[in-house]
């Protein structure tokens, strides 16, 4: 499988405090990873390095086989990265990013949130960007409501138009931090549905969750986060049914049931 996205010995520090140590991961074309964890355990940070929200302060990124930045000797002879922001802005158009918060234009309809990455970004056409638009909203389910605008939409409705805003800029990897945790339980289940076609149809995924039946069901692989350090990696099976280390056995402690929360109403 081809190589989306790898990351060597990534490691972010503010200050003093090391928030993640020598993470080493790979994902490839059509992989779904999902990275479980306690809270403080580093997981959006992960996220955030990756997409350049935050600098990473070691380590190395590579997206497509492509080195993100350049390697510099400093002063006192220790390798590091140094980035250019034109050059993170070509990347993080090839990243799409789905985050707790919808953060959609309150001004704009469904549709118009969707089309303006295209338009002002990939430089399409306004004819061009709605048809992507309607593609991509009918790919999330929501396609009915494309003149709707945000306030008329129920939060789980929102979410759904956040990612096929991403999805609209044909990015190379989704990343989903959280993506259910703003929503009220009753509006998980048609997100998660969502998300869970996506990866049927073989988008390449990288998604922090705290939803185990998301994960056992949906994902190739599992990574437990733990100290911000990559504690325990493997199938579904492996890690959330069977974990070999004490402390992924505590935080699964209790859970008996890998189930996905059902749609209240099933996205079309």
């Amino acid at each position: 499988m081809t190589e989306v996205l790898r990351l060597e010995n990534l490691a972010k520090s503010y200050g003093q405090a090391q928030v993640l140590k020598d993470i080493n991961l790979t994902v490839r074309k059509g992989e779904t990873v999902c990275v479980i964890g306690a809270s403080g355990s580093g997981k959006s940070t992960l996220l955030r390095c990756v997409n350049f929200l935050g600098y990473p302060t070691g380590g190395r990124i590579f997206l497509e086989g492509k080195l993100v930045g350049r390697e510099v000797i400093d002063r006192s002879g220790r390798t590091e990265m140094r980035y250019r922001e034109a050059e993170l802005c070509a990347v993080r158009a090839h990243v799409g990013m789905v985050f707790q918060q919808f953060n959609l234009f309150p001004h704009m309809t469904a549709e118009e949130n969707v089309m303006i990455g295209p338009v002002k970004i990939r430089g399409l056409s306004k004819a061009e960007a709605k048809a992507r638009a309607a593609e991509h909203l009918q790919r999330v389910g929501i396609l009915e409501k494309a003149g709707a605008y945000p306030g008329q939409l129920s939060g789980g409705q929102q979410q759904r138009v956040a990612i096929a805003r991403a999805l609209a800029m044909e990015p190379s990897i989704m990343l989903f931090d959280e993506a259910t945790s703003a929503l009220d339980p009753e509006l998980v289940g048609e997100v998660l549905l969502a998300m869970r076609k996506l990866a049927q149809e073989g988008t390449t995924m990288l998604v922090v969750t705290h939803e185990l039946g998301f994960a056992y069901n949906v994902a190739h692989r599992v990574i437990f986060l733990h100290e911000g350090t990559i504690h325990e990696e493997g199938t579904p099976e492996e890690v959330l049914v069977n974990p070999k280390k004490p402390r992924t056995q505590d935080f699964l402690r209790g859970v008996t049931t890998f189930r996905m929360p059902e749609p209240r109403i099933a996205p079309a």
